[in-house]
């Protein structure tokens, strides 16, 4: 192994992160209930410019509430992505639902022509419903695939015309958000019915683990957060009106995320930052190039995907990913598309064509925030030197 190693996505804790963990410490604040939990809340209700927000221990829980609160229930169908991690899928099969796989667009979220397509073509609408197969589709989820903006405008004209519920997963995306067009200032995670975000270690905040979820209705977000601590009406007498689910956000968690949550902006402009190096760098190289963001957008950036030309370069992706690991560079492929992955094997997919062609190509490349311009060529150099042995072998 190389003496220097530039990993993947590590979290930066540069600010009050230790303060206030040892402030809930100090107080013995530690689980479910403490006013880190409330301050979390109000700093990513401020930065989202949206009225309610309930933190919760995950990205999952938070899909998994808003699929719950959507009424999805056994035998319904919802329509998701084959490009994301399995956790936006796996809500679904929580609610015994079966998904539906829509194909991806050049930016890898939904593909809003093909999503109409498949409304029109394979399901049939009666009295203000559409069924898929005579089941109920109930909802579409909208993955934000590495901070890049789905294509609202097209999603939500389908869900309109359709009477589709929209759950955004912008658990890649806090701080992405349209700067044109019909939702020019809105924020990935506040376009549809409900948005999840996540916390999770390699985001671009993290609280460790932890999540959140939001809703248009500010009302809907004050029950998912009563599904969250199991329901329970009465704090003294153990009354419960409804299944609940032990999801809520430990105050812990929150300390860290609230401080987490002070450094976002900087971190966003880091990583604009840095992606424009990379594309600077990268910028003219034949074996491959870099991924943009949609038009019209202010991404976070979160993820750096390198587009590998495939006609030049045929080894294995796993070979690639190897030998820049041996040379103290870590990477990692797009997912493996979830539609192949054992679980859903099974499933109805559509059209699915570009998310394969993505799934062979696409490399993932170190960015995290504290990445400094050294760090950023000694990537590049090493990157370029395993493709042109690879592409010559």
């Amino acid at each position: 192994m190389a003496d220097r190693f530039i990993p993947l996505s590590v979290p930066n804790f540069e600010g009050n992160e230790k303060k206030y963990v040892d402030d809930a410490v100090e107080q013995t604040w530690v689980s479910t209930g403490g006013a880190y939990i409330t301050d979390m809340e109000k700093k990513l209700e401020k930065f989202l410019h949206v009225e309610n927000v309930a933190c919760c221990q995950s990205g999952t829980s938070a899909l998994h509430l808003s699929l719950v609160q959507m009424g999805v229930r056994p035998g319904d169908v919802v329509l998701v992505p084959p490009v994301t991690f399995i956790a936006a899928v796996n809500p679904v099969r929580y609610q015994f639902a079966e998904p539906v796989f829509i194909d991806c667009d050049d930016g890898f979220c939904m593909d809003p022509v093909k999503l109409r397509e498949f409304c029109e073509n394979e399901c049939t609408y009666e009295d203000g419903q559409i069924f898929f197969n005579e089941k109920k589709v109930k909802a579409v989820v909208v993955v934000h695939v590495f901070g890049n903006m789905a294509d609202m405008e097209g999603i939500m004209d389908v869900a309109s015309d359709y009477h589709l519920q929209v759950l955004e997963d912008a658990t890649e995306a806090l701080g992405t958000r349209y700067t044109e067009g019909r939702y020019a200032g809105k924020y990935a995670g506040t376009i549809g019915d409900f948005g999840a975000f996540s916390f999770n270690g390699n985001k671009i905040i993290t609280t460790g683990g932890g999540g959140a979820v939001t809703a248009r209705d500010s009302e809907t977000v004050d029950h998912l957060r009563y599904l969250s601590t199991q329901a329970k009406n009465d704090p003294h007498y153990y009354i419960h009106d409804e299944i609940g689910y032990n999801y809520r956000m430990t105050n812990l968690q929150a300390a860290l995320g609230a401080a987490q949550m002070e450094e976002l902006p900087e971190f966003i402009e880091r990583k604009n930052r840095n992606y424009n190096l990379y594309k600077e760098l990268f910028d003219g190289f034949e074996f491959a190039h870099m991924m943009p963001f949609r038009q019209g957008t202010y991404s976070n950036q979160w993820f750096y995907s390198l587009n590998i030309d495939r006609d030049k370069v045929k080894v294995p992706m796993c070979d690639i990913i190897t030998e820049l690991e041996r040379r103290g560079v870590g990477t990692r492929p797009i997912w493996g598309l979830i539609n192949e992955q054992k679980p859903y094997q099974n499933y109805y997919t559509y059209k699915l064509e570009r998310a394969p062609y993505y799934a062979d190509r696409i490399l993932n490349i170190p960015c995290s925030t504290n990445l400094t311009e050294d760090d950023i060529r000694f990537v590049i150099d090493n990157i370029k030197e395993v493709l042109k042995e690879y592409a010559g072998s």
